[in-house]
């Protein structure tokens, strides 16, 4: 693909398609003024952040500087290849990246400054932030062990030096080096003379050199199969060329590169704005290329500004879309169902009123609120300075308003004007449908049809959850953590991306990986009085195993006389003798003959509906120990399987939900069995 030919090459193509490397120089001037985030020395910029901000940064560099750096050891980084462990040395290098990033906001906002002879102690945080520098600029590789296809080639346990590998770690690493030498440039010069040059040497060495002499990095997507890893890297590519490239031509001739690479990307996004990865991957792969588009503006001027894609304003409200409440999201592919801290919200936020959508910036405000956090460094040094750097932003964030009302938003109405009675995703083929428009309270759905062959992939043709007041009760398990293993032919090993552990039927046999395996003659049903889908999901289980399967679910807005609620039809054809019903739930589950009950906290939650006459009950309580899997759910899931009495071949079998409380019409307390065992997997019957 030339620079011209993709969506962004087409916004740009007057100037990549027409200017010479000299004109695109030219244009490009002395980028790194022109980022949006000055040096250390403009103290106009970085006084004004606000004090409730500026105490937080340096209370937690205070509490980081009593802590040990975290070491990157050779033995770690060979895990990966051992035993699998790839958790372990990521771990440290997002600590140590964490820690540093931390320690250089600390040095800006508190102006640090010594001269190379003066005593330790004369500057705290600079000189702990130069050690870590120092530490990722002596390390072997920033490439993480499962992606160094270069050492696995040779059969080796240690990274090459001499063949770096540009991954996700690399990435990360050359784009704090970057940022940080560009925010402190001066009082390094002073503190530190030479660390410059080289940490502009080992970011030369180990990003901008490999990204320009191999044009065969399968993260650029060039076969159609672009994931997050491409505007990740891009991004920091053009991080290093804008601020630490010091010749024009070179530096242009990285810009058309970028710029033709991240137009894979953009050329695999559907214009629902919808991300197959998960709420988690947005911030990883969308959110970065909006970054990009700011940036190249902000450097470029109009010439290099393609903020005017038509699918932007799509993509921008993916994140709003799949929000239940709270940090709860519908969690498609590896994505968790709690959001984790530490995201930049203020992408979303200063995208939101750039385009006119007051509710995608007041979504991203309450994020930002919530996470207690206006510049998390973990999010990435780059980020966390472009959020301290942004006025309107910091005064958002410390604003004593709602969200909703915070200064450029002026949005009267709801408290949570995002969330939408129904949200349709017709490539992604996901609906989200709630009993309030505007409101957490009450009872929400969502579904997915789509196919096993999704970038991240879970075995979930079919899957829906189901959430109360924000919460869902009906889960996606998540991802766990990653291992060696995760990415490659045994992923399907691990039960939390099997159909058996989603809420999918089982009709004799399992889901089957595949792009073949999909949904099929999808259709939606969107109205005042309700919302559904419907999918013929059949097509996802191996050949032979049945004929037909259609699934519909459907959300019932409550009409007067009867509460809202969820219903699930199954109707199937040309099945054997087996056929289970899935449901992974989150909470204490108690159940009896044709019903079960589900609470996450006190006696309000789920109730799930049946006839008795015609499936059984079984239930199993697994106990978690993954770290990840635990943030989300606590010590164990449930799965409560309904298996269908003598199916016949063809048949059809309906559950209804309903928010169960006190003051529900339903509502009585439990007196039948309660699945409490702490076996790992127990069954539990009525």
């Amino acid at each position: 693909m030339s620079p011209a030919t993709g969506p962004l090459g087409t916004c740009l193509a007057a100037v990549l398609g027409a200017a010479d490397e000299a004109g695109l120089a030219r244009l490009l001037g002395t980028p790194a003024a022109r980022t949006g985030v000055p040096d250390i020395t403009r103290r106009e910029v970085w006084d004004a952040v606000p004090r409730e901000i500026r105490e937080r940064v340096l209370a937690d560099a205070e509490t980081e500087l009593g802590r040990p750096e975290p070491r990157l050891p050779a033995g770690a980084w060979a895990r990966a290849l051992r035993d699998g462990d790839r958790g372990t040395y990521e771990d440290a290098a997002w600590a140590l990246q964490e820690r540093v990033s931390l320690l250089v906001l600390a040095a800006v906002l508190a102006d640090e400054s010594a001269g190379a002879a003066e005593a330790p102690g004369a500057c705290p945080f600079l000189d702990a932030a130069i050690d870590g520098l120092v530490s990722f600029a002596e390390a072997s590789t920033w490439c993480w062990a499962p992606h160094d296809r270069f050492a696995a080639q040779r059969g080796e346990l240690v990274p090459d030096p001499d063949d770096p590998f540009l991954d996700l770690g690399a990435a990360e690493a050359g784009s704090l080096l970057a940022w940080a030498d560009h925010v402190l440039g001066p009082r390094l010069d002073r503190r530190m003379p030479g660390l410059r040059r080289r940490l502009r040497r080992e970011v030369e060495h180990r990003v901008l050199a490999p990204f320009e002499r191999r044009r065969d990095w399968r993260w650029i997507g060039t076969e159609g199969n672009a994931n997050n890893w491409n505007p990740w890297i891009h991004g920091a590519v053009l991080c290093a060329a804008l601020l630490l490239c010091e010749d024009d031509a070179r530096r242009a001739r990285l810009v058309r590169l970028i710029v033709a690479g991240l137009d894979h990307y953009v050329l695999t996004l559907p214009d629902d704005g919808g991300i197959d990865e998960g709420i988690a991957y947005w911030w990883a792969g969308a959110c970065r290329l909006l970054e990009i588009l700011d940036l190249l503006a902000g450097v470029g001027g109009p010439a290099l500004d393609a903020r005017r894609l038509p699918l932007l304003g799509e993509l921008l409200k993916y994140p709003q879309r799949m929000h239940f409440g709270d940090d709860w999201y519908v969690n498609v592919g590896d994505a968790p169902a709690r959001l984790a801290a530490g995201q930049p919200w203020q992408v979303p936020f200063r995208w939101g009123l750039r385009l006119g959508q007051p509710a995608t910036a007041a979504h991203a405000l309450a994020g930002a609120r919530r996470q207690r956090d206006a510049a998390p460094p973990r999010a990435g040094l780059g980020r966390a300075l472009t959020a301290l750097a942004d006025a309107r932003w910091c005064r958002a964030v410390v604003a004593d308003v709602p969200a909703c009302d915070a200064p450029g938003l002026h949005a009267a109405g709801p408290a949570t004007p995002w969330l939408a009675a129904h949200t349709w995703l017709p490539r992604l083929q996901i609906l989200l449908a709630r009993e309030k428009a505007a409101s957490t309270e009450g009872i929400a759905v969502a579904v997915k049809a789509g196919h096993n062959d999704e970038h991240h992939n879970h075995l979930d043709v079919g899957s829906y959850w189901v959430a109360v007041d924000g919460r869902p009760l009906v889960v996606d398990v998540g991802r766990p953590t990653y291992t060696a293993r995760t990415f490659g032919p045994d992923r399907y090993a691990d039960w939390p991306f099997q159909s058996s552990w989603h809420n999918v039927p089982e009709p004799g046999a399992p889901q089957q990986p595949g792009p073949a395996h999909r949904a099929g003659d999808v259709r939606v049903e969107l109205g005042p009085d309700g919302a559904g889908m419907t999918a013929e999901i059949g097509g996802a289980y191996p050949p032979g195993a049945l004929t037909r399967w259609h699934r519909t679910v459907r959300l019932l807005r409550a009409d007067g006389e009867a509460d809202a609620q969820v219903s699930v039809e199954d109707r199937w054809e040309g099945v054997g003798t087996d056929v289970a019903l899935h449901h992974v739930l989150a909470g204490e589950v108690t159940y009896g003959d044709g019903w079960a009950t589900v609470t996450a906290s006190g006696d309000h939650g789920l109730m799930l509906r049946w006839n008795p006459l015609h499936a059984d009950v079984r239930v199993v309580r697994r106990a978690l120990d993954d770290p990840l899997l635990k943030q989300s759910w606590g010590d164990h899931l449930s799965r409560l399987t309904l298996m269908v009495r003598a199916p016949a071949p063809q048949g059809r079998f309906a559950v209804r939900w309903l928010p169960y409380g006190p003051g529900r019409p339903e509502y009585q307390k439990p007196t039948a069995e309660v699945c409490g065992s702490t076996l790992e997997e127990a069954e539990c019957h009525p």
